[in-house]
C-alpha cells in the first residue's frame, strides 16, 4: 500500500510513523522546507517522536517532500492507494473556521488522485466539510466521482501530545465515509495501523464525534473554572471538593480548573460547531459560547488575583518582579499553541509588571514581539512566582519553600503561608 500524508505535524507524523512500522510505503508532504529537510535528516520537530524515531522511519523508506511533483515521483506512475490530509484548522480573525490549509491540501490531493484511491480528511472541522467542501473540489479537479471512482472519508485525529500510554496504534479510530463503501475503504487502511476501528454512520457523524469530544471537555472545564472563582470568594477548597467527588465510582468525571485553556483542540474546535449551528440554523450554541466566555476570562482573573496577592504583601503589581513557571499549554511538552501563559503575560505587562519566565522545554519566549527574559532557575528571586504549568521536572516543594509569594494555578496542594491556590 502506497500512502501520502499531507501535513507532517503532531497528527500526520505519528500516523506516518505507524504506517511505516507496519510496512507501508509512506511519503509525507509538507509546505515547510525546514520541516522536510529536518525529517529527511532524521530530526524530529514534535514532542512525541524522538530523532531516533524519525531516523528509523527514514531507514524504513519514509521520505518527506514539499511539492506534489516530488510526491508523485516518490510514489510512482500508478499514484497512491491512500491520501490522508492532516493539516491545521485554526480560527479566522472573526473566530470562524479557517479552512485555508484544508483547501490547499485538497488541491494537492486532487493532483495525486487516481481511480481507486482513498482520500481521508483527519483535520478537525464542522459537520459537512468532507461532503460539501472536499468532495466537490476533488470531483471538479479530477472528473472522478466520489463513492464510485474513488473513496472519500473523514477520520478525526485523536492525538494527545505527551501521552505515553495512548497513541495512534491503541487509540480507537473513528471512520465515516460519504458512502458505506467509502467507510470500508478507509477502515481498510486504518485496520493496518490501529488496533480498533469504529465505523460511523457517515462522514458527518465522524466529524461531529470529534467536536462532541472536545466540546464536552470545553464545557466541563468552564464549569470548574467558574466554580474556582466563586469558591475562592466563599472560602471553599474546590480542589479538595473535586478530590472527594472523584471517589464516586459512577456518574462523575473529574475536571480541574486552571489559568485558561490551551492547545490545538479545546480553545478552537467547539467554535467550529458553534459556527455551523449559527450559520445554518440561525441560533446560537449557548453552552459553547458561554464556556468560551468563561474560559477566556481566566487569564484576566489570574492577573487580578496576582495583584491581590501582591497587595497582601504591600506591593503594587506595577513594578513588581513576576516570575512565570511553565509557559507551554500542557505539562511536560514543548508545545505552546494557545497557551494561557501568553495572554496572562500580556495583561501583566500592560499593568506594569517586570516579567521573567522559566520553562525547561522553552529556551526563548516572546509576547507580542517582546522578548521575556528567561530565569536561570525556577527559584529565581521575585516578588511573586506564578505556577502556570507544573512540569514533572519542577521540585514544587522546594519552589514553594523558597518563593517569596507563590500563586499556584494548578492545584498542586502545596503548603505554606506564602502559597496561594487558584
Amino acid at each position: 500500500m502506497k500512502v501520502v500524508i499531507i501535513g507532517l505535524g503532531y497528527v500526520g507524523l505519528p500516523l506516518a510513523q505507524e504506517a511505516v512500522r507496519v510496512g507501508l510505503s509512506v511519503t509525507g508532504l509538507d509546505v515547510k522546507q525546514s520541516t522536510v529537510d529536518g525529517l529527511n535528516a532524521g530530526r524530529s520537530h514534535v514532542d512525541d517522536l524522538t530523532d531516533a524515531d524519525i531516523a528509523a522511519m527514514v531507514e524504513g523508506g519514509f521520505r518527506a517532500v514539499t511539492s506534489v511533483p516530488e510526491a508523485g515521483a516518490a510514489i510512482g506512475a500508478n499514484g497512491p492507494d491512500t491520501v490522508v490530509i492532516c493539516v491545521p484548522t485554526p480560527l479566522s480573525e472573526s473566530d470562524g473556521p479557517d479552512l485555508t490549509a484544508v483547501k490547499a491540501a485538497t488541491e494537492s490531493a486532487a493532483r495525486l488522485l487516481r481511480a481507486g484511491t482513498t482520500v481521508i480528511l483527519e483535520s478537525t472541522t464542522y459537520p459537512g466539510t468532507t461532503d460539501e467542501i472536499v468532495r466537490p473540489m476533488l470531483e471538479k479537479a479530477t472528473g472522478l466521482t466520489a463513492g464510485i471512482d474513488f473513496a472519500l472519508a473523514f477520520s478525526p485525529e485523536r492525538i494527545d501530545p505527551g501521552n505515553g500510554v495512548y497513541g495512534v496504534r491503541n487509540t480507537p479510530k473513528v471512520v465515516g465515509g460519504i458512502t458505506p463503501a467509502c467507510t470500508d475503504a478507509a477502515a481498510g487502511f486504518y485496520d493496518r495501523v490501529c488496533d480498533t476501528v469504529v465505523r460511523a454512520k457517515t462522514a458527518r457523524e465522524a466529524e461531529m464525534a470529534k467536536l462532541l469530544e472536545n466540546t464536552y471537555r470545553h464545557v466541563n472545564i468552564a464549569l470548574v473554572n467558574e466554580m474556582a472563582i466563586f469558591c475562592h470568594e466563599l472560602g471553599v477548597d474546590l480542589w479538595d471538593a473535586i478530590r472527594c467527588a472523584a471517589t464516586k465510582p459512577f456518574g462523575f468525571q473529574a475536571f480541574y480548573p486552571g489559568p485558561g485553556v490551551g492547545g490545538h483542540c479545546i480553545p478552537i474546535d467547539p467554535n467550529y460547531l458553534s459556527y455551523k449551528v449559527r450559520t445554518e440554523l440561525s441560533y446560537p450554541f449557548r453552552f459553547v459560547e458561554l464556556a468560551q466566555e468563561i474560559n477566556s476570562r481566566m487569564p484576566g482573573y489570574v492577573v487580578d488575583r496576582a495583584a491581590e496577592i501582591l497587595n497582601s504583601d504591600a506591593k503594587p503589581l506595577n513594578g513588581a518582579r513576576v516570575l512565570l513557571l511553565g509557559v507551554t499549554y500542557k505539562k511536560d511538552i514543548a508545545d505552546q499553541r494557545e497557551s494561557p501563559a501568553r495572554p496572562i503575560a500580556r495583561k501583566l505587562l500592560q499593568r506594569g509588571a517586570v516579567l521573567s519566565y522559566h520553562d525547561p522545554y522553552v529556551d526563548s519566549w516572546a509576547v507580542d514581539d517582546k522578548q521575556i527574559p528567561r530565569a536561570e532557575s525556577p527559584t529565581q528571586e521575585s516578588d511573586l512566582t506564578i505556577l502556570l504549568q507544573a512540569h514533572s521536572g519542577y521540585d514544587l516543594e522546594d519552589i514553594a519553600a523558597r518563593a517569596h509569594l507563590l500563586f499556584d494555578t494548578r492545584g498542586q496542594r502545596l503548603s505554606g503561608e506564602t502559597v496561594f491556590p487558584l
